[in-house]
């Protein structure tokens, strides 16, 4: 399959294009600006009302006038730009596909080598985010506002939370002797010249804080800048790229032995440099490790281990005692990260997102601009991204329900992937209503290549993005999109399958739907969604059953209202909140009581908030030898202060039945 890497077929459209909406432009972003003016965020009342002499509203009083006269003179010429515009829009393609130029900064077709479907398990992982990055006046209804500074600090944030290296930690004990699952919130120390990966001591705590400095001294904190370079460890990889922190037990009050680690390595908790990127509003403090250019030490290290002369190293006085104190610290919290008696999986609330991530879908990236920025951030982790997905204009509004069928925005949908992009397909969702139908929201479904056999089969998985209508009260057009949905699944495996069960040019590793689904798993006023099919055929890790969450599982809208407190206004914070029942009712949305007496009083609703942002997976239709087993979930808290949704994450482990048995 062909994959559009420009928006229109020619050069002539394109060009034709960028004239009529530089006619529109000016009169779009007066009209932004002007009502941004009257709808200020939680912030910005806060801010004023810190300012004596009101020069915020000095300034729009001031400046309103002048955003109407201007607005009136560039009325003109939008008329006429809109007059061309719409008409382009019926030619225009539904995505626009983008591959990094310079392959030293990904490694897509190193990635394709490392897995021939033989030996040990693949892992995979996945993460969904819903970003709200609409058009300010639109974004600040949700109590969020600089849609473009936001778009490239959320971009830096991602890139270094999944830039981060990885390890496995092992825990020695009498009472727990497996290993603690490749965390989301890992570490990779670097290793010596032979290669051969070393073991150090550490202390672990909710999720890493990390800054990394190897050869050369390069930092994520340069990363964030530059991107990383090839061999860093954001290239994935093999074993060069692993570390090892085994942790001791403390019988008798010994110590855990320790080996020396790589010379010339280092392993540090914080970093140098201030943080990049930050809107008005996202001030980082000590602590935040929100960015990995935070310039002062966070309270969420996994490892805190020193080399080299002026790192001090194990045999510094006291460090023997510090390390007794970290063996202790580390079995206390692998316990509570660990997993549920009955749970098969590790989960957690992580201020990071995963580390070596390789997919991820976003949501609401309605602003092109926004857009453009978010790709330019991630294009230095991610190798293959496709963005500003959907149709504008009256193009493809066929079976619209008697609304307004003109598209003013695309989907939202944004797809990024450190795997080749084979084939691709979007669908609007045609059964739209009320100010959902102004966007062309609708599902993206993307096929992948994560390898191929020693017989030249590729190995590929599915993923599916979508974004459902949002209205609370408009159940019935959920469940007809969830079965259009599911339609377009069946649809596009078919027309992008090459294999027959006589001839299998292609092994099925996964299959993934995501997104925000806009509804939840406890609401009453949802019981119609949550009985739907889709989650027989696809299973929900947080889910036991319509109406009933797992316990561990927790909302993942936030109240909007208090985005900008300080107890959660940095991933650090917000992650401490929501591991408590109290926090996580303060500050997490909840479904309103339908009981008069009861309206609005959280402390009488059950569950952890509303989980409305969703990774399903399917257990059938794949490798009939093989297994899809998630490996850790993880609902992460990085973008605190930039978006009104917690993403969350899901690590998938593919193996066959052969390695399962060995």
């Amino acid at each position: 399959m062909v994959l559009y890497t420009t928006p229109f077929p020619n050069s002539c459209l394109s060009a034709l294009h960028c004239v009529s909406w530089a006619l529109i432009f000016p009169c779009y972003w007066l009209v932004d600006r002007l009502a941004a003016s009257f709808i200020p965020t939680t912030y910005e009342k806060r801010q004023r009302a810190d300012d004596p002499c009101c020069l915020q509203l000095l300034c729009t009083v001031l400046f309103t006038p002048v955003y109407l006269a201007l607005l009136v003179a560039s009325l003109p010429f939008a008329f006429l730009g809109f007059l061309f515009w719409t008409p382009l829009q019926c030619a225009r393609r539904p995505y626009i596909y983008s591959r990094l130029e310079d392959k030293s900064l990904a490694g897509g077709a190193a990635l394709l080598s490392e897995w021939k479907g033989t030996g040990p398990g693949k892992s995979f992982c996945f993460a969904t985010a819903n970003l709200c990055l609409l058009p300010d006046s639109l974004a600040r209804l949700n109590n969020v506002f600089n849609t473009q500074a936001r778009a490239k600090e959320i971009g830096q944030r991602i890139r270094n939370g999944a830039a981060r290296p990885q390890i496995k930690i092992y825990i020695d004990s009498p009472t727990n002797t497996s290993i603690s699952a490749a965390s989301f919130s890992s570490l990779v120390s670097p290793q010596g010249g032979d290669g051969v990966a070393r073991v150090i001591p550490g202390s672990i705590k909710r999720t890493a804080s990390v800054e990394y400095k190897g050869d050369g001294g390069r930092h994520p904190s340069d990363e964030a800048v530059n991107g990383p370079a090839s061999g860093d460890p954001a290239d994935g990889g093999g074993l060069e790229d692993t570390c090892i922190v085994r942790i001791g037990g403390e019988e008798g009050g010994q110590t855990p032995e320790v080996d020396d680690p790589a010379p010339g390595a280092q392993a540090r908790n914080g970093a140098g440099g201030g943080p990049r990127g930050q809107t008005p509003n996202h001030n980082q403090r000590d602590g935040d490790s929100g960015s990995l250019g935070s310039p002062s030490a966070s309270r969420e290290s996994l490892v805190k281990a020193r080399a080299g002369p002026d790192g001090g190293g194990a045999g510094e006085p006291g460090a023997n005692s510090k390390l007794l104190y970290k063996a202790s610290v580390v079995k206390k919290t692998a316990a509570r990260r660990r997993r549920h008696p009955d749970e098969a999986f590790d989960h957690e609330v992580s201020a990071f997102f995963p580390a070596n991530l390789d997919f991820l879908c976003l949501q609401e990236v309605f602003d092109k601009r926004a857009a453009t920025k978010l790709k330019d951030q991630l294009h230095g982790y991610f190798e293959y991204i496709l963005y500003d997905v959907g149709v504008y204009g009256c193009h493809g509004c066929q079976g619209c329900q008697g609304c307004c069928s003109f598209k003013c925005l695309n989907s939202g949908l944004f797809f990024a992937s450190r795997y080749p992009v084979m084939d691709v397909a979007y669908h609007c969702y045609p059964n739209r209503c009320s100010i959902d139908a102004l966007a062309s929201k609708g599902a993206l479904f993307l096929k992948v290549q994560v390898g191929s056999t020693p017989q030249d089969q590729r190995i590929v998985g599915y993923i599916a993005c979508t974004h459902l209508h949002a209205p609370p009260e408009d159940s019935a057009v959920r469940c007809e999109q969830l079965d259009l949905l599911q339609d377009w699944l069946a649809d596009f495996r078919k027309s992008t399958s090459s294999s027959s069960a006589a001839n299998p040019e292609e092994l099925v590793a996964f299959d993934i739907v995501c997104g925000d689904l806009n509804f939840d798993n406890c609401s009453s006023d949802d019981k119609l969604e949550q009985q739907h099919p889709l989650f027989t055929r696809y299973k929900d890790p947080c889910r036991l059953g319509p109406g009933e969450e797992k316990s561990w599982a927790i909302g993942t809208l936030l109240d909007t209202s208090g985005l900008y407190d300080e107890d959660v206004c940095t991933p650090d914070n917000l992650q401490k909140v929501l591991e408590s029942e109290e926090g996580r009712r303060e500050y997490l949305a909840f479904p309103t009581s339908k009981s008069p007496g009861q309206k609005g009083r959280k402390d009488l609703l059950k569950g952890n908030g509303r989980r409305i942002d969703y990774m399903l997976h399917a257990e059938e239709g794949l490798c009939p030898d093989w297994k899809a087993e998630v490996e850790e979930f993880s609902f992460i808290t990085q973008l605190s202060g930039l978006t009104d949704h917690l993403p969350v994450a899901m690590r998938l482990m593919v193996s066959s039945g052969e390695e399962e048995a060995a």
